[in-house]
């Protein structure tokens, strides 16, 4: 068994702040991670990172600007400790050598951002431990934190199969935490990038309509303006408010081979193109055989970003003792309904570096966002139309009376349990995990996407739980013990099969339309009813949900919600 003061699950952005957080103040620091750190799927990210640096910028704009991107689901809380951190992070980054694009005068270059009012983004239980497999041995081991565990796994794109997300983007850290225990905040806000290439789900970034790219349906209508759908800020209205229109051109017949939209940015000159956007001539050219240089690249909304995930505080702390989460792992509720581009980035610098802080023991401020069912305000009402939650019993994620065991025995008991599970899967025959996958994934992108409907959510749930059912004969056919990368995806696949019912209860659950989370029935925001977090706690195996209010009391205002328009 391993010992370390601190353990780090996850070495990208979020990971490698909190490791370097806990280190500085003198924590012994473990990172153990599925990738190499820069596999990471931070290093995918393409826009930029946000944070108020020039004359004419502050934290309290930028936090309006969040707050208000985040259909007033945002705990200002959060968003102020986010948007007065920003800044200092990202000169930080400088510091430690980010080689960020300038302008003439030396100024790190700001560019817009949907959603954006300035043009701010940069470019270029106890909780004891942890068990892990060693992909080179095959050899599973315990590690145990002697302060605390920081999850910081990325995201879930991979509950979709149109997705930006990378293919090891499983939801694991959700996942994990939601069986041991914290809960799962607003799930259901799923963000669908309105630009990825239709063939792959690759991402093209925002910094494409940043620079001045345009929309056009298959009449040669910039239909952003032309249709209404944001008068003011046409291609940079947030990315709920783009997607949405994408598809509704699509649906009304006007979409280009019945499946996408236009994005051209002929128009912006070879040079500047060369100059700023040489990446994504090359990843149309790759993927769509398109020269961006010469026509326009085809673009449709994919899965892009879970706003929801684990349950904490500004200080990354949840309500297990000694576990916390950073990045898109994590909801501290920055984000709300909705995340602006760019806030993706300082996200990770600020709450990673937070979190490995107070992992590391730092004395910090107390954190004013309560978490747990203790921080509820009232009980859930869904009724879906079956049983959600695991087919049988708990297998042994928690263990039992656990704040009454030493924690060695804790972590020796969970490792033995691990060896069991992984001995069950490469000894037994089954079925191959993958099928299950495909099919959770299928559903959810019919189901659970962009545009909701009650009777499609509820048969994705009737999906889901069939899925689960035949994940309980999966097996694995490959019986060797090293580099089984089959073993690690079926595996996954039943963290998929975790925040994929997750997403869904939280969408059938939420009967408003609010940033990302469009319900057919239900075609407005409902402040009185819904300025509240969805919540869902594993209980005993079961989910449960509940609600917690939302805390729009931030420190220089109280956030009103407004009309959202662009």
């Amino acid at each position: 068994m391993y010992e370390h003061d601190v353990i780090v699950v996850g070495a990208g952005g979020a990971g490698l702040r909190a490791a370097i957080a806990a280190d500085e103040e003198g924590a012994d620091v473990a990172l153990v991670t599925k990738l190499h750190p820069v596999r990471s799927h931070t290093g995918a990210a393409e826009g930029g990172i946000n944070a108020a640096l020039r004359e004419g910028d502050s934290w309290d704009l930028h936090a309006y600007d969040t707050v208000k991107g985040s259909d007033y689901l945002a705990d200002a809380p959060a968003v102020d400790t986010f948007a007065k951190s920003a800044p200092e992070e990202v000169i930080q980054l400088e510091h430690w050598g980010m080689p960020f694009s300038r302008e003439d005068d030396g100024r790190v270059s700001q560019r817009p951002f949907g959603g954006m009012s300035f043009p701010r983004t940069t470019y270029a239980g106890a909780c004891h431990g942890c068990v892990a497999y060693d992909i080179k041995s095959g050899e599973i081991h315990g590690f145990r934190a002697n302060n605390g565990v920081v999850l910081a796994t990325g995201g879930l794109g991979q509950a979709f199969d149109h997705t930006t997300n990378a293919i090891a983007n499983t939801g694991d850290g959700c996942a994990m935490a939601y069986r041991a225990g914290a809960p799962m905040e607003d799930m259901e806000m799923i963000q669908f990038h309105p630009t990825t290439l239709p063939s792959t789900g690759v991402l093209i970034s925002e910094g494409v309509r940043g620079e001045g790219g345009i929309l056009y349906n298959d009449e040669g209508e910039r239909f952003m303006y032309e249709h209404g759908y944001a008068n003011n800020a046409g291609e940079l209205a947030s990315r709920d408010v783009v997607s949405r229109a994408e598809l509704t051109e699509v649906n009304e017949g006007r979409g280009i081979e019945d499946e996408y939209v236009d994005l051209d940015m002929r128009h912006l000159g070879e040079d500047r193109i060369l100059d700023r956007l040489e990446n994504i001539l090359h990843l149309a050219e790759d993927f769509e055989g398109v020269d961006g240089l010469d026509e326009p690249m085809p673009v449709k909304p994919g899965q892009h970003y879970a706003m929801g995930g684990v349950e904490c505080d500004e200080n990354g702390e949840t309500c297990i003792s000694g576990l916390y989460a950073a990045g898109e792992t994590a909801c501290v509720s920055l984000h709300g309904a909705n995340r602006l581009g760019g806030n993706a980035l300082p996200e990770l610098m600020v709450f990673g570096a937070r979190a490995g802080w107070h992992a590391a023991g730092k004395e910090m401020k107390a954190a004013e966002i309560g978490t747990g069912p203790s921080a509820g305000s009232e009980d859930g009402d869904v009724e879906p139309p079956v049983e959600p939650g695991a087919i049988d019993s708990p297998d042994g994620d928690v263990a039992a009376d656990g704040a009454a065991i030493e924690p060695t025995a804790v972590i020796e008991n969970a490792v033995e349990n691990e060896r069991e599970r992984v001995e069950t899967l490469l000894e037994d025959d089954g079925i191959n995990h993958a099928n299950v996958r495909a099919d959770v994934q299928q559903t959810m992108t019919e189901n659970v996407n962009v545009f909701r409907e009650e009777g499609a959510v509820r048969s994705a749930l009737r999906d889901i739980r069939q899925a689960r059912k035949e994940y309980e004969n999966v097996a694995v056919a490959d019986p060797s013990r090293t580099y089984n990368t089959d073993l690690i995806h079926t595996i996954e696949t039943r963290n998929i099969l975790d925040v994929a019912e997750a997403i869904t209860l939280g969408a059938l659950a939420r009967e408003e339309f609010r940033g990302a989370h469009w319900r057919a029935e239900h075609q407005e925001r409902k402040d009185d009813e819904w300025i509240k977090h969805t919540m869902l706690a594993w209980n005993d195996g079961t989910p449960e949900l509940y609600y917690k209010p939302v805390n729009l009391d931030g420190d220089e205002e109280t956030y009103e919600p407004k009309e959202r328009s662009y």
